[in-house]
């Protein structure tokens, strides 16, 4: 279970892009697992918006989130594959103030031990104001995947980012001096 600082979880509003979702011509089973998943390890799912591929709702959504303080954690589905109409990770640059580069390059390096098609993500990781924004694949199997993997990390991520930590030292790490 999620136990911070002051006691309170960590906010989430999930983002899924796509056209079919949008238009009701498939349910959309990715945006619930990152839901379900999240809520498992204690998170509080504030917000889910289900959202067609266009670049400019997607940023509005994002910045809309960031910039309120609606959630400490924007994840995504949906949008960061090879089609023209993939635009997630272009949405995110858009609004980005800062880019956390390391959680997808880890994200992708897990899922290359799955399957091969994990070097055609696209997804990226960001920060907007005090909100970080993660990018996840569409296919639930891969949020689901991705969240266990990154999870451990999240929660010293967002302490850092949102204040409630203030020390990144880990108590078990090796002194220089002795």
């Amino acid at each position: 279970m999620l136990s911070t600082n002051k006691g309170a979880a960590y906010r989430v509003a999930v983002i899924t892009a796509s056209d079919k979702g949008a238009k009701g011509e498939r349910v959309d089973i990715s945006g619930p697992a990152a839901q379900e998943r999240m809520e498992q390890a204690g998170y509080c799912v504030v917000r889910y918006t289900l959202l067609p591929d266009e670049q400019n709702l997607l940023e509005q959504e994002l910045r809309t989130i960031c910039d309120h303080g609606i959630a400490d954690l924007v994840l995504t589905t949906g949008g960061t594959g090879l089609s023209p109409r993939d635009v997630t990770p272009e949405a995110t640059l858009a609004v980005a103030q800062r880019l956390v580069p390391g959680i997808p390059e880890a994200m992708r390096a897990f899922g290359m031990q799955i399957t091969g098609r994990a070097m055609l993500s696209r997804g990226v990781a960001a920060i907007r104001k005090s909100t970080l924004i993660l990018n996840l694949p569409g296919s639930p199997k891969a949020v689901r995947e991705n969240l266990t993997f990154v999870l451990p990390q999240l929660e010293h991520a967002l302490g850092i980012l949102t204040g409630r930590d203030t020390e990144c030292a880990q108590s078990d790490a090796p002194s220089i001096t002795g």
